[in-house]
């Protein structure tokens, strides 16, 4: 199994929350999810969309454990997986918010709305609100959230291994941080400091 396929089994990360969220190049976005949240964005449909990895569900997440108000949120993740039914009632809900002027609906998928496979009317509906594309992080981003998470666990995080890491294991971050608590129980358990050969030993013993 290459390195690049490597799929960890460890402890789940934290769940999802604003404040352990990478923002990138998606600060605007992030300020309405927090709008939304509190209950003072003025629309009441925010659609996401992204590669798997990007962070939509856990924006999804966090604004769910964060919205104490508005009440009424409705969260759709995936809608491209949605059956007939679930279409419907989709449909439904956002009319709803937009005729009451109460409550919110917030959804995400791996395309714009006009591309997703479903309803032409529900695809119209979700492009009546505010539409964010959830922008990748770029490397620097990721070696940044990397340092951080290291020195949050008071691990040293030399950057050999940082840049080791963004070249061989999948980069997506929920990978990134299964990783990084794996290098840290294997590091501490052998009593040995975070070296790029230590990483390909740990991560060859998961393989």
């Amino acid at each position: 199994m290459s390195m690049r396929q490597l799929v960890l089994e460890i402890t789940p990360p934290a769940e999802p929350g604003f404040e352990n969220y990478v923002t990138g190049e998606n600060a605007e976005m992030l300020d309405r999810l927090h709008e939304l949240a509190a209950g003072r964005l003025a629309e009441s449909v925010i659609y996401l969309w992204g590669e798997p990895g990007s962070g939509r569900s856990h924006l999804l997440g966090a604004t769910l454990r964060a919205a104490a108000r508005p009440a009424g949120l409705v969260v759709a993740d995936d809608v491209e997986r949605l059956d007939a039914d679930g279409q419907i009632a989709l449909f439904n809900r956002i009319n709803e918010v937009r005729a009451a002027g109460t409550g919110a609906v917030l959804a995400a998928g791996p395309l714009p709305p006009a591309q997703l496979a479903l309803r032409e009317d529900l695809k119209s509906r979700l492009a009546w609100g505010l539409v964010y594309h959830v922008k990748p992080l770029g490397d620097a981003d990721k070696a940044a959230y990397l340092r951080e998470a290291a020195a949050r666990r008071g691990m040293r995080i030399p950057d050999e291994v940082v840049s080791y890491l963004l070249s061989h294991v999948r980069r997506d971050l929920p990978t990134l941080v299964a990783i990084l608590a794996h290098l840290d129980s294997y590091s501490l358990s052998r009593q040995r400091p975070l070296t790029v050969p230590l990483v390909r030993e740990a991560l060859a013993s998961e393989g």
